[in-house]
């Protein structure tokens, strides 16, 4: 497994990055990496259902579109993002939620998955998923909550659901389960800052099996990722609409 330590803190190159890993290698990929103040929505949501536009702008926090269904959720510094790439084995999802449990069980935290395979902590959310499959390759790609900000997590996510009656075309859209929250940071008994988790994070997940090493984005690499954020996820046909990615072969699942 070739181990992303990812330094890019924006949310368009970096759902751009995930979809390129799935899409134009054959090796498979852990990768880690933060976002600066987003509000990530699923694939077949109505952002005016999701989130409360007035705070998001006022606040000058991204809108981006993720190409896996599922839920609505917020990022910051404060919030790690894993992501998973893996050639299909026909083994269930709930793996990568195991592996992540064992993670933080290394840290003193006993945690648990639900059925949608969020992560939870004494019943309060600390992960969200989502999931999907590009022919015999599967992504799965989950939050962190570690030291987040929790009072713009709940205020960008104070929306008005009656939004969705007043939506002018005919699409079905998904509406985010809400669960109760909490940090990480809450339940360390040594406490650490998100950069030493990060750290840490990543050297679990680099040493988790023989074979794995790091792997660096070449210039290639990022022109390409620059192309597809330029073409689809910088788009606001992409991010409010839904609309600008093409025909595709992208089967996707989610349980965020």
């Amino acid at each position: 497994m070739l181990c992303i330590n990812n330094t890019y803190t924006d949310a368009w190159f970096n759902l751009a990055a995930e979809e390129y890993l799935l899409k134009n290698f054959s090796e498979e990929f852990f990768m880690l990496y933060q976002n600066e103040p987003s509000v990530v929505i699923g694939k077949y949501q109505n952002v005016l259902a999701e989130v409360n536009l007035n705070f998001i702008q006022g606040n000058n926090i991204k809108v981006a579109r993720r190409s896996s269904g599922g839920g609505t959720v917020f990022h910051d510094m404060g919030n790690l993002n894993l992501t998973f790439i893996e050639n299909n084995k026909g083994i269930g999802f709930h793996r990568f939620a195991e592996r992540i449990i064992l993670l933080l069980s290394t840290l003193g935290i006993h945690a648990e998955a639900d059925s949608r395979l969020a992560i939870n902590i004494d019943g309060l959310k600390i992960s969200g998923s989502a999931q999907c499959v590009h022919k015999d390759r599967v992504m799965y790609h989950a939050t962190l909550l570690f030291s987040s900000d929790l009072h713009s997590l709940a205020s960008t996510l104070e929306s008005d659901p009656k939004q969705l009656e007043n939506k002018t075309d005919s699409r079905i859209y998904v509406k985010s389960v809400k669960s109760p929250v909490t940090n990480i940071l809450e339940h360390l008994k040594t406490k650490l800052d998100v950069k030493r988790f990060k750290e840490y994070t990543m050297t679990y997940f680099l040493n988790e099996q023989q074979g794995n090493t790091f792997y660096q984005f070449t210039g290639e690499n990022i022109s390409e990722i620059n192309t597809l954020v330029e073409q689809k996820y910088e788009t606001p046909e992409w991010n409010y609409d839904g609309k600008k990615q093409k025909a595709s072969n992208l089967t996707m699942q989610s349980i965020i």
